[in-house]
């Protein structure tokens, strides 16, 4: 997956840290769970056409994350 830039980009993250750099959209969100108000980061990916093909043929989408207790997390299209 490409790191893409996504419109309302409010900051870009791991840049500083000599990382590709990681475009973010910012947004406040009330937590069902808990009723809080939290932040949600959108990021943009757009798939290799070698990963197209993949997708196309099945394959899964695979979320990696560092850590030892991952965020809930979302995935979406468009």
């Amino acid at each position: 997956m490409l790191i893409a830039h996504i419109e309302g980009c409010t900051r870009v993250c791991g840049k500083s840290q000599g990382y590709l750099g990681l475009p973010v959209r910012d947004e406040t969100i009330i937590d069902k769970a808990s009723g809080e108000v939290v932040n949600l980061m959108h990021t943009a990916w757009e798939p290799t056409p070698d990963e197209i093909e993949k997708i196309k043929n099945g394959a899964k989408i695979i979320v990696s994350v560092i850590g030892n207790n991952p965020q809930p997390i979302m995935l979406n299209v468009g």
